[in-house]
């Protein structure tokens, strides 16, 4: 059974941070990548110009993966409020 990392990020638009890197570095080690975005970047290489969160349903989200999959492995990365990720 190939292991199920998760992480909890925003995404970026340039495609080099957040979701969009997590999923890449799973990939590269084999791993099979799950994901919940927390919020959405406006970002290039120069800079952040926005960041949209993205605040209902995280708790159900997690709830439903822990359902159906065995998480291996959880990484958090950008998250607007901490009493979001909990």
């Amino acid at each position: 059974m190939t292991p199920i990392a998760l992480t909890i990020a925003g995404s970026d638009s340039g495609g080099g941070a957040g979701i969009q890197a997590d999923l890449k570095t799973f990939s590269a080690l084999g791993v099979y990548g799950a994901s919940i975005i927390t919020a959405l970047t406006a970002q290039n290489t120069k800079g952040v110009t926005a960041i949209h969160t993205n605040q209902p349903g995280r708790h159900e989200l997690i709830t439903l993966l822990h359902s159906f999959a065995q998480i291996f492995v959880a990484g958090i990365g950008i998250n607007d409020n901490d009493r979001h990720s909990q």
